[in-house]
């Protein structure tokens, strides 16, 4: 998924840029880094904003480098990492919120959203050891975390790019953000480069998350293994869903149901999304033929 439009700050001397917008005394700013693995990125309008820019910046520098130290598989001085290597911790308040999240989608979903099954994303080469693994919340998570702090200071326009999506209110042309919805054509692993279409917001806010077999798979012996396993078989899913879109009240919530889409397949998908009123969904399957939920917008290019 590809928005339309811990190293230094230093890097990124262009990232907080002020955009001139034609919308009266709008002052639409970008800020952008590196963080969980690849780049980060966030326009916010300004407007009645007292922080400055550069104080913006540190911030969400701040908050996720918080989340990578707490959260973070591959880092391995996080707390995550430290706990599932047999220390003892004490958990920030952070890591204690992320648990309790995890534990009501396990439950919410019998089990087919299980980020304590750690181990067994291990065992097919997708983990990074047993115990916990956040993979399927946290970005989204980071996306609500950084929202939260910018609705603090008084931005009420704005999208977060943090892998997953977070928007609200408008663009700097004062028209609904836009997202490109990616092809999930085996291979396809830069976001942005093919897209199926581009799903426009209401103007509200939401988050919105792919989730799909096309990046993170491996063949062996002419069998192709998905990263996406299901806790209660314990193997890998076997079905015809490519891509699960879905849009939901936050980036953590439309994170662990896209997951959840996706081990559950296709039909099943289907009868999930229509009966949550507070939820839309777009599912690639097959040979990229599509399904989208009454309420899901997109302009197909």
């Amino acid at each position: 998924m590809k928005a339309i439009s811990k190293s230094p700050v230093c890097v990124l001397l262009t990232a907080m840029l002020m955009l001139l917008s034609g919308c009266g005394q709008n002052r639409y700013a970008q800020f952008g880094g590196y963080a969980q693995g690849g780049t980060w990125g966030v326009k916010a309008n300004l407007k009645g904003v007292k922080e400055r820019p550069e104080a913006i910046q540190k911030k969400i520098d701040d908050i996720l480098y918080e989340i990578d130290t707490t959260l973070s598989g591959y880092n391995k001085a996080s707390q995550l990492s430290r706990i599932n290597a047999g220390e003892e911790v004490t958990p920030s308040p952070m890591l204690l919120e992320v648990v309790e999240a995890a534990k009501r989608f396990k439950e919410e979903s019998d089990g087919a959203v299980d980020c304590f099954a750690g181990a067994l994303f291990d065992k097919w080469g997708f983990g990074f050891g047993p115990g916990m693994n956040f993979n399927a919340i946290a970005q989204g998570y980071s996306c609500d975390k950084v929202a939260e702090y910018l609705y603090g200071i008084g931005v009420k326009d704005m999208l977060v790019d943090i892998g997953e999506i977070y928007c609200d209110g408008f663009n700097p042309s004062g028209k609904p953000w836009r997202i490109g919805v990616d092809k999930p054509t085996d291979g396809n692993d830069k976001p942005g480069a093919e897209l199926d279409g581009i799903w426009e917001s209401d103007g509200g806010p939401q988050g919105i998350v792919t989730s799909g077999n096309y990046r993170k798979f491996y063949i062996k012996d002419g069998k192709k293994f998905s990263h996406t396993i299901d806790p209660r078989t314990g193997n890998p899913v076997e079905h015809n869903l490519l891509s699960a879109s879905i849009v939901a009240k936050s980036a953590m919530e439309a994170d662990a149901y896209a997951t959840y889409c996706m081990v559950i397949g296709l039909d099943a998908a289907k009868e999930f999304i229509l009966s949550r009123e507070d939820l839309e969904g777009y599912l690639i399957f097959g040979d990229f033929e599509t399904w989208a939920s009454p309420g899901f917008n997109l302009v197909k290019q």
